[in-house]
């Protein structure tokens, strides 16, 4: 028996230190030094001898690069749920899963992870078994579930109205040797891991989700996703900051990261990449909750009511490859003077305040003793500097009582001199506020000229002159 190591793991940040410190030296927190005690040997050279799918390369075993299948690792797997594949990444036509990559995806308790994942995976079984035979490897779907039973699992499946799904394999097992075992004789093209935190080394000394764990589980299963040409989908838990749990490391294993976003009290919800080594990073897919799961919403994730309110503006914003129309509102209220409150929701709170401070400069608007709240409608966060323009006119109309015209739209980046500028892909913007039923676009004056049909373009040069549109 090799002899037993023991070393100290923050479980902040992964640092390994060789004894016990109150005080992680790389990060700074207290009382974060985890023991573990391993013998020092990695286990991923277990899977190097393993049945690999064909078209892969056998770990351990250098090869030419002109011998390699190029197009091994370009061969989608589509699930069949447009807006899902779009997030995974792809080209027009072929979007989906990449056979033998990694993918981890986050989101807070209850916001309909395991729900997305056993619709996908049920997709996934029917589109694969139907181009596949029962002997190919491409023909089965195995979905571990560490942290629910099978039969809380089934049922499930059952109220989403999942069951018929023979090649849809469920595994109940939070041992890792074991889920390692089950991959060898299912063959799977994809494999579903619900979640990775709950998963454990034998061979390790240390409780399931600590960073010792987690970093092992998830290095030894994207090990197994690049020898046998599995593709892995991971569950993980995030943070009360909504940060992914665990070591950073674990985000760099890993091909691409998803974000499950939402407000689990409303229908709406977006998965967003973040990143994506096979695809568009900050692409977006947009669904709702329903009674039988999740389903696709490719339209607006919000779009202005058709009558004028005073402190609402849409705004087309880009995401990805993808144009979304959004809302914006705003709302002012009495404040005191020296403490007034700047709230924002799904939007950069230092772009909040720097409109409100063009405002005053600019357009002689009295801000300083008025409570400013601003929030981007259904959950969806908008970062860019397109949407300054919109958030200008919905915090101006709020306080002015004064509304935008019906069917109008706003979209531009406003500077610090009060001057509107433009901004990337307008035509892209344009005609899909076009095709959604809008009739007017606000739009920095100076950018290039767009003929959308059905949409009249309304210029404007400062944020004084955008501020007179409103009505």
């Amino acid at each position: 028996m090799p002899k037993l190591r023991t070393r100290f793991v923050c479980r902040a940040c992964g640092s390994v230190l060789p004894r016990w410190l109150g005080r992680c030296p790389d990060c700074g927190a207290w009382d974060s030094l985890e023991e573990q005690r391993d013998a020092g040997e990695h286990r991923a050279e277990a899977y190097a001898e393993r049945e690999v799918k064909p078209g892969a390369v056998r770990a351990g075993a250098a090869t030419p690069i002109d011998e390699i299948d190029a197009a091994f690792m370009h061969a989608r797997i589509p699930s069949g749920i447009g807006e899902f594949d779009r997030v995974l990444g792809g080209a027009e036509g072929a979007f989906g899963l990449v056979p033998g990559s990694a993918v981890l995806i986050g989101g807070e308790p209850g916001i309909g992870k395991s729900t997305l994942l056993l619709q996908a995976s049920a997709a996934w079984a029917d589109r694969l078994s139907a181009s596949s035979s029962d002997e190919d490897w491409t023909s089965r779907v195995l979905y571990v579930s560490s942290e629910e039973s099978a039969h809380q699992l089934a049922g499930r499946a059952e109220r989403l109205e999942l069951r018929e799904r023979p090649s849809l394999y469920v595994l109940a097992e939070t041992n890792l040797s074991r889920v390692a075992e089950q991959i060898r004789k299912l063959r799977p093209a994809v494999v579903v891991i619900d979640s990775v935190q709950m998963l454990f080394d034998p061979e390790l000394d240390a409780a399931p989700g600590s960073v010792t764990q987690l970093r092992r589980c998830a290095a030894d299963l994207v090990t197994i996703a690049k020898t046998s040409g599995s593709a892995v989908v991971m569950v993980g838990h995030v943070t009360k900051d909504g940060q992914l749990a665990g070591p950073r490391v674990l985000e760099h294993l890993v091909d691409a990261v998803l974000y499950f976003e939402g407000d689990r009290f409303h229908a709406g919800r977006i998965v967003r990449a973040i990143k994506n080594r096979f695809g568009t990073t900050m692409e977006l897919g947009i669904f709702e909750m329903g009674a039988l799961g999740l389903v696709e919403a490719p339209g607006s994730a919000s779009v202005a009511p058709a009558d004028p309110r005073p402190g609402s503006v849409a705004c087309p914003a880009v995401h990805g490859s993808r144009c979304v129309m959004v809302e914006i509102q705003a709302l002012t209220a009495t404040g005191f003077l020296g403490a007034a409150k700047r709230k924002s929701s799904g939007l950069d709170t230092s772009r909040l305040a720097m409109v409100i401070a063009v405002l005053e400069q600019h357009a002689g608007v009295r801000l300083a003793d008025r409570d400013i709240f601003a929030s981007v409608v259904g959950g969806l966060r908008v970062v860019e500097p397109a949407a300054d323009l919109a958030l200008l006119l919905s915090i101006a109309g709020a306080n002015q009582r004064r509304a935008a015209q019906a069917r109008t739209c706003a979209v531009g980046e406003v500077g610090l001199g009060g001057e509107l500028r433009p901004v990337p892909q307008l035509e892209l913007r344009l005609r899909e506020a076009a095709k959604l039923g809008f009739t007017r676009a606000i739009v920095p004056e100076g950018a290039p000229g767009t003929v959308v049909p059905g949409l009249e373009i309304d210029a404007a040069a400062s944020v004084a002159a955008a501020i007179e549109r409103l009505s």
